[in-house]
């Protein structure tokens, strides 16, 4: 469940971003930097992703991870400083690429928080329905006692004790 957060996240985050940097101006990133962009998002996202996280540290997270994304898909060209004059104002000289970033970022967030909320909320109605439909617990049947019945034996009368009854259909004739 872990990998599969990840890798929503890492993939959402990243393509956001390539598109975004490639709207704003910048060029798409090349596939071997969207590899290693794609790797070190997925780690990011493997280490946060152990429980339920806000929407405000999702979008705290993703403000970061945008920031560093772009740095990596700018610097990839020998021009990287002259064209994207990051060594006079950084972000904010380019405002095109800074509103696509943030933008990027506050729809990524959204979609991830939401969906975050969503599993939560599903794996939450399952465990309940887990616990509900679990074993049974029996409650051993108590069986009464069965009553306790005192008897006399009483002897039998001597004269009686040498009798023998034969009793049954006359014979025929």
């Amino acid at each position: 469940m872990r990998l599969a957060r990840t890798a929503a996240f890492a993939a959402v985050c990243v393509a956001l971003a390539a598109f975004a940097h490639l709207l704003g101006g910048g060029s798409a990133p090349e596939p071997g930097t969207a590899g290693l962009a794609l790797a070190a998002v997925a780690v990011l996202g493997l280490a946060l992703c152990g429980r339920e996280r806000s929407a405000g540290t999702i979008n705290t997270v993703l403000v970061g991870a945008q920031i560093g994304l772009h740095e990596l898909f700018a610097g990839e060209g020998a021009a990287y400083v002259s064209v994207h004059a990051h060594a006079q104002g950084g972000l904010a000289v380019n405002a095109g690429m800074l509103l696509t970033h943030l933008t990027a970022t506050v729809i990524t967030g959204l979609w991830l928080s939401r969906g975050e909320a969503a599993l939560w909320s599903v794996l939450r109605r399952l465990g309940r329905r887990l616990v509900l439909l679990g074993p049974p617990v029996v409650v051993p049947a108590l069986r009464p006692c069965p009553p306790v019945v005192r008897t006399r034996v009483v002897p039998p009368q001597p004269s009686f004790r040498h009798c023998l009854a034969r009793r049954g259909p006359p014979l025929p004739a």
